[in-house]
C-alpha cells in the first residue's frame, strides 16, 4: 500500500512536495492512477495554476467521481483545496463539490496585488488535529488570486483586504489555502499533522 498517494493534477511545485513529504519518512508516489489513489493510506490534492485546467485533467483520469468518494484523510493543497469546494469564478468552473463555496477572485487594491503572494498570518478558529500545535498569528506562505470566504468547515482564515478560508476541515477532507511544503517549520507540522493526526 501506498503511504500516500498524490494526485497528478498538473502544475508546479510537485517535487517541493515530495521532497517535504520525504523529510517526514513518507513515502509518496505521484499518480492519476484510480487504483492508487483509493487504496493509498492518504491522498494529496495538490495544485497550482487554473481551475479548469485542474479540473479537466482530474475528468480525463475518472478521478472526479472517485475523489469525493475516498473515506481515507485527503488533503487539498492549494487549488486543491479550492477544487474541494462546489466551483471557482475561475472559467467559471464546476469543482469536485464535496464542500459548499464558491471561489472568488480578490479584488486588488492599492497595496493589495493580485495574486495574493507572500507570506500571511494563520487565525486559528477553531481546534482541529490538522492545526495541532499551530498557534494563531503563525505565518504561512501563500500563492493564490481566488479563495474561499469562512464558512461551517473553516478552521483557520487569513486576512488580505478581508478574511478568507486559510484552512478547511470536513470529515476526512482537510485544505490548505497556503501551501504547507513552502512554509518552513510550521507548514512542516501541518504536514506531519495530516499523515498522524488526521
Amino acid at each position: 500500500m501506498t503511504d500516500v498517494a498524490i494526485i497528478d493534477s498538473g502544475g508546479a511545485n510537485i517535487a517541493s512536495l515530495v521532497h517535504a513529504l520525504a523529510r517526514l519518512g513518507c513515502n509518496a508516489t505521484l499518480t492519476r492512477d484510480s487504483g492508487l489513489i483509493s487504496s493509498a493510506a492518504r491522498v494529496i490534492l495538490p495544485g497550482v495554476g487554473a481551475a479548469a485546467d485542474a479540473m479537466t485533467r482530474l475528468a480525463e483520469s475518472g478521478l472526479t467521481t472517485i475523489v469525493p468518494a475516498l473515506t481515507q484523510p485527503v488533503l487539498g493543497i492549494c487549488l486543491g483545496m479550492q477544487l474541494l469546494f462546489e466551483a471557482s469564478d475561475e472559467g467559471p468552473t464546476r469543482c469536485l463539490g464535496i464542500l459548499p463555496g464558491t471561489a472568488r477572485r480578490f479584488v486588488a487594491a492599492a497595496g493589495r496585488p493580485v495574486p495574493h503572494m507572500g507570506w500571511n498570518q494563520l487565525d486559528i478558529v477553531r481546534g482541529d488535529p490538522l492545526l495541532d500545535g499551530i498557534p494563531s498569528g503563525a505565518y504561512a506562505y501563500f500563492v493564490h488570486s481566488y479563495a474561499l470566504p469562512p464558512g461551517a468547515d473553516t478552521i483557520a482564515t487569513c486576512d488580505y483586504g478581508s478574511p478568507f478560508t486559510a484552512a478547511v476541515s470536513h470529515g476526512n477532507f482537510h485544505g490548505t489555502q497556503f501551501h504547507p511544503e513552502r512554509s518552513a517549520g510550521i507548514g512542516a507540522r501541518i504536514l506531519r499533522n495530516f499523515l498522524e493526526r488526521c
